[in-house]
């Protein structure tokens, strides 16, 4: 049991009636989880709002209320406390709750639209290899040092966080990496939080059915940066326009990357082909079995990162030819028949140009490129026609199909992709609504020495059909087809 006051250090009140020498067991937001002398924060969410459920919380036992509205009638034995923003204060109190566990150990943010899973995880890897104990907060997974839990979201709600942090404090964990989403931002997840560094990958066309316009995306980025303090670092590619947008008024020590400009780190392609790259790191070459402009990028995001955390740089360029690549990015494997086949998570318009792109420097373009892709459903429409107009432009066959359709009708999905096809690939699509069919179909069509790139999941092990979620792995089913269908 812990005293109210004492986690409600740093939050803003704005009106307090009742006690706050009153001692409480935990913190929820969701009213569901509370027991007798919980505290009960009421969030409004985007399609529940928890002032809706403070007489729940109050039947259940709460001895604390923290909202936003104050209700019109007050219950003697609680404690009401009014804030400005309950996010915000769930964040701050989740910190305290658990002993601000972030001030224990070197935390750093990696934000961006595409590249945040694999710089995250792929420091995870150089920093394990290098003999140190090491936290990861990923889309993908959750790792304590080497104990795994499975991820829900990029970015965890506050208390899940600190939740993490503070089992990372007692496991010893020094070096902690975490994805930082627009979204996670947005809502205050990150706040109370204590970085040591943030990095900043690149701005593309993402999350618009959430954040309205692109300038609203990219200023919610922004705020993170902006929130880094005096003693931490902020690693920006300034090959990204809006990298030096990140960096105007943060108070961190500001440090770039690039492969193109001048910058405090820089890198340069010598070699690219599907068994990795040979890159020239500041003045040092080194080889990655990662694949691609785009990883060229993440290895020096990476590169820069573990130089600012203090390795040393012979050290860091042997770890970083040992880093494999990461689940559902540019995983790919050759098949007997020689097909490769290529998983990737790309599902904005940026990233599927990024891989196909990758695929076609490299291929010698007398091998089919197959591509099989879809959209999710409930998420930003305005992107489908973008990545119709990409895959079919940037293939040699495309095959139209579902992603995770949620809520939507499937075949409007792909109808809203297909509007991005020019006349001239019109003869290049396809749409098989079923993705396992569109997969089976892409292995059917694909001969000896040809390439399949299945985008869209990449790590996902399911697909969400009207809110029920099938076990779904495009990795294991591409796989499992060109085996069964050896020619």
């Amino acid at each position: 049991m812990i005293e109210l006051k004492d986690i409600l250090y740093k939050v803003t009140l704005n009106a307090v009636v009742g006690s706050t020498s009153v001692k409480v067991g935990s913190v929820h937001f969701d009213s569901r989880k509370v027991k007798s002398n919980d505290v009960f924060v009421a969030i409004k969410g985007t399609v529940v709002d928890g002032h809706d459920f403070i007489e729940k919380a109050i039947e259940d036992g709460a001895a604390a209320i923290v909202c936003e509205v104050l209700p019109k009638e007050l219950k003697e034995r609680v404690t009401y406390i009014q804030v400005e923003n309950a996010n915000m204060a769930l964040a701050f109190m989740a910190a305290n709750f658990y002993g601000n566990p972030s001030e224990n150990l070197k935390l750093v943010g990696v934000t961006g639209t595409n590249g945040k899973t694999t710089v995250s995880t792929l420091l995870y890897q150089l920093f394990k290899k290098a003999g140190f104990k090491v936290g990861l907060l990923s889309t993908v997974k959750i790792m304590v040092d080497d104990k795994e839990y499975k991820a829900t979201h990029t970015t965890p709600d506050s208390l899940t966080i600190n939740k993490y942090l503070k089992e990372m404090n007692d496991e010893g964990v020094e070096f902690c990496f975490m994805e930082v989403s627009s979204h996670g931002i947005h809502q205050c997840r990150t706040e109370g939080l204590h970085f040591e560094g943030g990095i900043f990958t690149n701005l593309t066309h993402d999350h618009l059915d959430y954040h309205k316009t692109f300038a609203e995306y990219r200023d919610v980025k922004k705020m993170f940066f902006d929130q880094l303090p005096k003693s931490a670092f902020a690693l920006v590619n300034i090959d990204d326009k809006n990298g030096l947008v990140m960096m105007q008024n943060t108070k961190a020590k500001k440090q770039t990357y690039a492969l193109k400009s001048y910058a405090d780190f820089k890198a340069k392609i010598l070699e690219n082909q599907f068994g990795g790259l040979l890159l020239k790191l500041d003045d040092n070459e080194v080889w990655t079995r990662l694949i691609g402009n785009f990883n060229a990028y993440n290895i020096l995001a990476i590169y820069a990162t573990a130089k600012l955390l203090g390795l040393e740089t012979v050290e860091v360029l042997q770890l970083v030819s040992q880093l494999e690549s990461v689940s559902g990015r540019f995983q790919y494997f050759v098949s007997g028949d020689k097909i490769t086949a290529i998983v990737d998570y790309a599902h904005t318009p940026d990233a599927l140009k990024n891989v196909l792109e990758t695929i076609n420097s490299i291929r010698t373009k007398n091998e089919e490129l197959i591509t099989v892709v879809g959209c999710g459903g409930d998420r930003d429409k305005t992107k489908r026609p973008k990545m119709g107009h990409i895959a079919s432009a940037l293939s040699t066959k495309v095959i139209f199909t579902s992603d995770n359709p949620r809520s939507e009708v499937p075949e409007t999905i792909i109808e809203e992709i297909e509007k991005g096809v020019e006349p001239q690939n019109f003869k290049k699509t396809l749409s098989i609504v079923d993705r396992k069919q569109a997969i089976k179909a892409a292995c059917q069509m694909a001969q000896p020495n040809d390439i399949i790139l299945v985008a869209g999941k990449g790590h996902e092990t399911y697909q969400e059909i009207k809110g029920e979620r099938f076990d779904f792995d495009d990795y294991e089913i591409v796989k499992d087809f060109l085996k069964q269908l050896k020619k």
